[in-house]
């Protein structure tokens, strides 16, 4: 491995926008320097935020607007406190941030004059957006180890991913907290996200690296239309695999998200401490195991549930139509007495009968559906009858 391959060596960033020119996910930010790696997305929240203004690039949503307000002052405010020799403060940093973009999106409010919304709801946001940072410094000079500050809001990500697979280090701001899977099975509402005219907080963790590793900052477009999180990090890492550039990774990963994705979807990474050729060969084992023995496996099951889907749809509709035909075959015996009879005719009764007509009303047994009687269970029929008005088995009188 090369001396010049102990810092950032590889990096590729990217915004996917659903519809061109009005992406709500901003540029992400991918700065790198020697000893030091920065990279951060926003995910402007297109629900909340849809209120559109008039701006003097058109006609923009709070969500767009938000998420671009937002980054810039992040970038302006990170690249000037996060150096080499001292550790970026927290959760200093972290109040300074919330404050920095809480005036620059007051402020933007006030000056889109914003209109009066005639929705009412709860869920309604200003300027709403989602930030997921990372903040790289090295922990000593030429060492391989790396002190990363987490800094966040929201549901977008911050991952590490080394040879022993991808490690999530933000944690989703969910109002139904649960683990990654579980939220793609059954998405959350966002319990916390940067917005003008609400309280946030912008959260904050350190955490220790150990070089060679990835720095992966994504919004919910990247991971969260893939079947489980081992899909995407195998999505990762099989771009990885064929990759020869930082382009030709950051084209395959674009390749595969656009492929299932449903939103924008943005994404920022820097190698750290190998460059791409030896950081491919050192992850190419965990790429090997996943595909073979994690996501191979679930993609055959996968494929066997929706055979047996369309199994079940094709003997479904041969049923109702089998149905229908024996209906139909069926129907005119069964039907036959509900045509009235226009020779039927009853002759009157001139006088009631002198005899007895009815029986008795039989008992009606009443009470839980008994249990099949057994062989032991069968009565007696040669056995004596209890004398009239003898206790029965019950303990009534018969």
């Amino acid at each position: 491995m090369s001396e010049t391959a102990a810092g950032p060596t590889a990096s590729f960033g990217f915004n996917l926008a659903k519809v061109p020119d009005h992406g709500e996910d901003s540029d992400p930010i991918l700065r790198e320097g020697p000893d030091l790696g920065l990279a951060a997305v926003f995910d402007g929240m297109g629900g909340a935020g849809g209120t559109v203004y008039d701006t003097p690039d058109g006609a923009r949503s709070g969500a767009y607007l938000a998420s671009r307000l937002v980054r810039d002052v992040v970038e302006e405010h990170l690249l000037r406190t996060l150096t080499p020799d001292r550790p970026l403060p927290l959760p200093a940093t972290a109040v300074e941030l919330h404050d920095a973009i809480e005036t620059v999106l007051q402020d933007a409010l006030t000056g889109l004059n914003a209109p009066v919304s005639r929705l009412r709801s709860r869920l309604l946001r200003a300027l709403p957006t989602t930030m997921a940072l990372g903040a790289l410094q090295r922990s000593e000079p030429e060492g391989s180890r790396w002190v990363c500050e987490v800094l966040w809001a929201g549901d977008s990500r911050v991952y590490a991913l080394d040879a022993s697979g991808l490690h999530q280090l933000s944690v989703d701001d969910l109002r139904d907290p649960s683990d990654a899977m579980t939220n793609l099975q059954r998405d959350s509402v966002i319990s916390n996200a940067i917005s003008a005219d609400t309280e946030f907080q912008v959260n904050h963790r350190r955490v220790t690296l150990e070089a060679p590793f990835a720095l992966v900052c994504a919004t919910d477009g990247c991971f969260g239309y893939v079947p489980s999180p081992m899909h995407f990090e195998q999505l990762v890492l099989d771009g990885l695999a064929e990759a020869e550039t930082d382009e030709d990774w950051s084209l395959a990963v674009q390749r595969s998200i656009s492929a299932v994705t449903g939103d924008d979807a943005s994404m920022a990474t820097i190698v750290v401490g190998a460059d791409l050729a030896d950081f491919r060969a050192a992850l190419a084992p965990r790429q090997a195991e996943m595909a073979d023995l994690v996501v191979a496996p679930l993609d055959a099951m996968a494929d066997e549930i929706q055979r047996a889907q369309r199994d079940l749809t094709d003997l479904q509709a041969r049923y109702v139509a089998a149905q229908a035909d024996q209906w139909q075959r069926y129907r005119t015996g069964y039907e036959r007495m509900l045509q009235d009879d226009q020779d039927a005719s009853v002759d009157p009764v001139d006088e009631t009968p002198s005899r007895q007509i009815w029986k008795p009303a039989k008992r009606i047994a009443t009470g839980h559906v008994a249990a099949a009687v057994t062989t032991d269970e069968v009565p007696d029929t040669d056995a004596t009858p209890a004398p009239e008005g003898a206790p029965t088995r019950e303990g009534e009188a018969s």
